[in-house]
């Protein structure tokens, strides 16, 4: 009697056809699963929206606005994704994180105002030193030296405490600059909230910019030139909740414009950095940046005490465009996680 015959089948292939089995388990081992597939672009996909959000300036609210001040380690990261992309050849992938990484890389580099204009002003001199006292932090002695050494005509602070008001009178920066204008913090508001002017130059007038901390402004007088008003800035820091980027939103909307009556410059914390579409639209209400002005729109003006990095460009000298900038250094100042801005300011001269 013959021995009964059996046939198995591997994926619906005859048993006896070993080869057609193994061909088929192989093409099958090869395709790539399909959460395989995507994964490329979604983790392309972050950077894609944070490009889409820089470009079109559409970012609203908490948390995209605190987000966005960290476009430059976006756009410093975006290769992450490019390379994931051709490592895993998925094409669609790769076009989506090269354009991201193209568009982020534009978007840093590109100036954030027009370039000053060609005519140069004739007129007398102002130096300008600003600073964020951190609280009342800040080492006064050392910016009451910073102001004698750079020379400075006017010192604008932020985050002024009574304590600060003190120190910075015992080391003396009524004698440097004998002219005043102290806006302590309002009723509810901590004691850090209060903003000072001191100056050598002739007060003329003396207001408060509205907003959520103490924004003194003044007019001085400025021989040889037009009067100019100088207010210090700052802002409610939009970090974190929805309200807070509505006050921070605010502060800038309510900033004054420029004007053909006085010249106006405003120095301080912006809280804002060149990628923030808020910051932009105050630029195009017809300011130029000082930063950009010298060529270096994003030199870090803070960072934490105790850790290099993150870096961001959150203060900043705005000008009048019949004023040019001549200069603008960053200086660390002890006891603050901002540093101090030194405006070289050349003004145009009467008549």
């Amino acid at each position: 009697m013959n021995p009964p015959s059996y046939r198995t089948e591997v994926n619906g292939a005859p048993g006896g056809d070993h080869r057609t089995a193994l061909g088929t388990m192989d093409a099958v081992s090869r395709r790539p699963l399909p959460r395989r597939r995507w994964t490329p672009t979604v983790v392309a996909v972050p950077w894609a929206v944070a490009a889409a959000l820089r470009l079109t300036g559409t970012e609203r609210g908490f948390p995209l606005v605190p987000a966005l001040a960290f476009t430059p380690y976006v756009a410093a990261t975006s290769v992450l994704p490019l390379a994931t992309a051709l490592v895993s050849r998925s094409r669609g992938a790769a076009w989506l994180a090269a354009a991201s990484a193209a568009a982020l890389a534009a978007a840093v580099s590109r100036p954030t105002t027009p370039p000053p204009p060609a005519a140069r002003p004739e007129g007398p001199r102002l130096r300008v030193v600003s600073a964020n006292m951190l609280h009342g932090r800040a080492d006064a002695a050392a910016l009451v030296a910073l102001a004698a050494d750079q020379d400075a005509d006017v010192l604008a602070l932020m985050e002024v405490t009574p304590e600060a008001v003190s120190a910075l009178l015992d080391a003396g920066v009524a004698d440097l600059l004998p002219s005043a204008h102290v806006v302590p913090a309002g009723e509810g508001q901590p004691a850090g909230a209060g903003g000072a002017l001191w100056t050598r130059l002739e007060i003329r007038g003396r207001t408060v910019v509205p907003g959520r901390f103490g924004q003194p402004a003044a007019r001085l007088a400025v021989p040889g030139a037009p009067d100019v008003e100088l207010t210090a800035v700052h802002t409610h820091p939009p970090t974190s909740s929805p309200a807070q980027v509505a006050s921070w939103t605010a502060d800038l909307r309510l900033l004054p414009d420029p004007e053909p009556e006085v010249l106006r410059v405003l120095a301080g914390d912006f809280n804002a950095t060149p990628d923030h579409a808020a910051f932009r639209r105050l630029l195009r209400r017809g300011w130029v940046d000082a930063a950009t002005a010298v060529g270096a729109p994003r030199r870090a003006t803070w960072w934490p005490m105790r850790m290099p990095h993150p870096r961001l460009t959150l203060d900043h000298v705005l000008v009048d465009p019949r004023i040019a900038v001549h200069g603008l250094t960053v200086v660390h100042v002890p006891g603050t996680d901002h540093r101090a801005l030194v405006a070289d300011l050349r003004l145009p001269a009467v008549g």
